[in-house]
């Protein structure tokens, strides 16, 4: 007879491959609270927002300019007796302009938040050659060069921290606000950094009897005003040269025109830019709506804050599933080669941990900046995972080599947050290294998980004397 003995039961193991599926959802479901994460940062990004449009308000916000141009005004008489005559403004712009500006920031805080803010000295000087001046102005029209005035502008006026001035023929007249136009509103549509209802506030003065038809002369225009984030000159004359140093190191150039000349070191930068009148698009005279439409032409500079804790937080949520799949593989993988089953209630845990790194990461770079805060986040995080690590898989082995990898995933992160040209390679390469390894790693597991063992011998059969 057969030995029952020989004959050992032999539970099923449970599929590997399941498993493995599992690891894979339960990674897609830590999305959800990786979603009210980034929830949390929006609102503190507009809040953050809000403060910085509130600070700049006070001292002017984002400014634009305009040197001097000649406004003068007309009427064109009514054809009838029953019709009103038309009156009007038909503006001249200079020959030439050039403009300079000196910029010297600083950064105002409220509370958690911080903008850049700048004062500017600007010099505007515009040549006129009225010769064939009044061309273009409607039919009809009859142009009244004694009313004349010569026009500067600034978009807030609350950002004056003098006195406008234009200097003339050795005469130096301080500007009011103009009674031709009191403002001109600019079409910014081009400039996708700049409001598309900018209006600029104008000041002038009388342009005094010697303006009129054939009349050369030159005119400069000198501002001191405050602002915030943004600066910007409008290419105001039918060729415009502007010249812009400033001490904040990390400019952005914008607008309708790149510099022609740029330099940017720690200490600040020095940029040049020159507008031919063919390139501006408007006419040399014209009304206020061909003025308006040069905003778009608009010559600007974007204080950029490099260190802004949001953006780099935002810019690592986006790689959220990506670093939670990659940990929740490690830990697959450790499971596979040391034998120890990890509950799914045990991935939960690690994957929480990992989204409440990214809830650190934003509360503490509000106070820290980024590197710090990502310093702290994820010691705090790494020392957390890889011990738990060392725990589950009762090993302290385990638990130094999961410090060891977890770190080098960290490390990814941050350089990911770093390299922003590259962040799609390095990202795409790091998650194909990763899956090769599983691969190589699990390429001797049996995913069905049959384990029938291997087939017992024939029972041996005794005969028995009879």
């Amino acid at each position: 007879m057969s030995d029952p003995s020989a004959f050992t039961f032999r539970a099923p193991r449970r599929s590997m491959g399941m498993k493995l599926l599992l690891v894979c959802g339960l990674a897609l479901l830590m999305s959800i609270p990786a979603l009210f994460v980034f929830a949390l940062l929006k609102d503190r990004t507009n809040r953050a927002e809000t403060v910085t449009t509130e600070i700049g308000a006070m001292v002017g916000g984002p400014q634009t300019f305009t040197g001097p141009v000649l406004a003068v005004p007309y009427v064109v008489p009514a054809a009838k007796a029953t019709e009103a005559a038309v009156q009007g403004v038909h503006l001249i712009f200079p020959a030439k302009g050039a403009a300079t500006v000196s910029l010297t920031s600083e950064v105002r805080r409220r509370s958690l938040f911080q903008t850049p803010v700048y004062l500017a000295n600007l010099t505007l000087k515009s040549a006129f050659d009225l010769n064939g001046a009044g061309a273009a102005a409607p039919v009809g029209a009859q142009l009244d060069w004694g009313k004349a005035e010569l026009l500067v502008g600034a978009s807030d006026a609350r950002g004056a921290q003098s006195d406008v001035t234009l200097q003339k023929g050795g005469q130096t007249i301080a500007l009011v606000p103009a009674s031709l136009l009191s403002d001109i509103a600019l079409n910014m549509a081009k400039d996708r950094n700049a409001p598309t209802g900018d209006n600029l506030q104008m000041f002038g003065a009388p342009a005094g009897v010697d303006v009129r038809p054939g009349a050369v002369f030159e005119v400069t225009a000198r501002m001191k005003f405050s602002g915030a984030q943004k600066l910007a000159v409008v290419p105001y004359a039918k060729t415009t040269s502007l010249a812009v140093k400033g001490d904040w190191p990390h400019p952005s150039f914008d607008g309708g025109f790149l510099p022609t000349h740029r330099q940017i070191d720690a200490k600040g930068f020095t940029a040049d830019w020159t507008v031919p009148f063919i390139a501006r698009g408007v006419p040399a005279e014209g009304s206020s709506e061909a003025f308006g439409k040069l905003g778009a032409s608009a010559l600007s500079i974007t204080f950029v804050e490099p260190a802004n804790p949001y953006q780099s937080v935002a810019r690592s949520l986006k790689y959220a599933l990506m670093f939670v799949g990659l940990v929740f593989l490690a830990y697959f993988l450790f499971e596979t080669m040391v034998g120890k089953r990890v509950h799914p209630a045990q991935y939960v845990l690690v994957g929480l941990a990992q989204i409440i790194f990214y809830l650190l990461l934003l509360s503490i770079a509000e106070r820290t900046g980024f590197d710090v805060a990502f310093l702290i986040a994820a010691g705090a995080t790494i020392t957390l995972i890889s011990a738990y690590a060392g725990w589950v898989f009762e090993s302290r082995k385990q638990g130094f080599i999961a410090l060891a990898a977890f770190s080098l995933l960290y490390a990814l992160i941050y350089v990911l947050m770093r390299l922003e040209d590259f962040a799609l390679l390095v990202g795409a390469t790091a998650s194909f290294a990763a899956i090769a390894a599983v691969m190589y790693f699990t390429r001797g597991i049996d995913w069905y998980g049959s384990n029938a063992g291997p087939t017992p011998p024939p029972a041996v059969q005794s005969e028995e004397p009879s």
